[in-house]
């Protein structure tokens, strides 16, 4: 018999309840392709048919029944271990030091919310700035977690991704450059442009791609607020180069365009790093867990 997993067992038990493939993939916040791929995986691993389609319903096969009985009990079962081992661990309590770069901030708030509600005795200290100073924290040892977007080099450290980080230059709605499609990055070269502040993730990023294409990059005016940059392109003071993540609502306003240039956007990647040496305690690894498993698929609904 071939190995399967929880996570597979998991999806099946949603599935089976919603007997919907698309409603367990709202539910569990994947793709509708991602919920078959892991029925498909576990059907595989036990060599037979556990669903099988009725019109557009789902029923389960005579194995399928028996299958859901058992796996719920197992589930049951791991619940009451996890709980038991907690319990050693004291993991319902404790604190955590979390950094966070301030693009971050539009989702891990909301982040820490659904994981309070798994364990609400866990405190957790919010620090937020840029990237620079988010990493002098992490070498002074005054964070446990950071989440960030590039691998920081001038430390050895433990950096997981967890969700993808798509950055793109948009303008106002008004802008020339709005109504071009596929543009070159040279179209960029007398565009002025509003920054982020020296020391930010995105500023150093977007001076990477100027220097990559051979374009000067002319500043117009720097601020170290993504809010900030965001009203002063609405005014029509520039372009900029935003995390996606941070103009969704905009975006779908209309009051700021993602401008089609060619290569765009770049599509980079969030992640939770630790120092290799630091010994993890309990709460700060329960958050680290639970960001890799499921923060990707929330931060997808939310931003």
């Amino acid at each position: 018999m071939r190995p399967y997993t929880i996570k597979q067992i998991q999806t099946f038990i949603e599935v089976a309840k919603e007997k919907s493939i698309s409603k367990a993939a709202e539910n569990l916040f994947v793709t509708q392709p991602a919920i078959s791929m892991q029925i498909k995986q576990l059907e595989d691993a036990f060599g037979l048919p556990l669903l099988e389609p009725i019109g557009r319903n789902i029923q389960l096969t005579s194995a399928g029944l028996e299958f859901l009985e058992r796996a719920q009990a197992a589930i049951s079962e791991l619940k009451d271990l996890e709980a038991v081992m907690a319990s050693h661990l004291n993991l319902g309590q404790g604190h955590i030091s979390l950094g966070i770069v301030s693009t971050t901030k539009y989702f891990v708030p909301m982040l820490l919310v659904e994981f309070r509600k798994m364990l609400p005795g866990i405190k957790v200290t919010l620090k937020i700035d840029n990237r620079e100073s988010i990493l002098a924290m992490l070498a002074r040892n005054e964070v446990d977690l950071v989440i960030m977007g590039r691998v920081p080099k001038e430390m050895d450290c433990i950096a997981t991704p967890f969700a993808t980080n798509p950055m793109a230059i948009v303008s106002g709605p008004t802008h020339p450059l709005s109504r071009r499609k596929q543009a070159k990055f040279s179209d960029l070269a007398n565009q002025e442009f509003v920054v982020r502040e020296i020391g930010s993730g995105t500023r150093q990023a977007m001076e990477r791609m100027f220097q990559q294409h051979g374009v000067q990059l002319k500043i117009a005016m720097e601020m170290p607020s993504n809010e900030t940059i965001k009203q002063a392109v609405m005014a029509g003071m520039g372009l900029s180069f935003l995390s996606l993540r941070t103009v969704r609502h905009e975006l779908a306003s209309g009051h700021i365009v993602l401008l089609d240039i060619m290569g765009l956007p770049h599509i980079g990647h969030w992640y939770i790093t630790h120092r290799a040496q630091k010994k993890l305690p309990p709460a700060a690894l329960a958050f680290k867990e639970f960001v890799i498993e499921q923060a990707g698929p929330r931060i997808e609904v939310w931003a």
